[in-house]
């Protein structure tokens, strides 16, 4: 399965970027995202920006991975 995953630019150089993901810092390569700019969400796949993406649409799925990780914690107590 592949995933990409959104996360905001905090910090950008050259071809570059640190990349917030829920809090957990990356570095990210723009070179297939060039528009990308400070404080612009985009996905991230295999160390690239792949897209970009409304800070909604980021937030929306940063929260279902949250909910998918709860779930699978639970799973893991016995609870679920």
């Amino acid at each position: 399965m592949c995933l990409a995953v959104p996360g905001k630019i905090v910090e950008v150089h050259e071809t570059m970027a640190t990349v917030d993901i829920a809090g957990n810092k990356r570095q990210v390569s723009l070179i297939l995202t060039p528009e990308a700019q400070l404080g612009d969400y985009v996905l991230i796949h295999a160390g690239f920006a792949i897209q970009m993406i409304d800070e909604k649409e980021a937030q929306e799925t940063l929260a279902l991975f949250e909910e998918w990780a709860e779930k699978e914690r639970q799973l893991e107590e016995g609870l679920g």
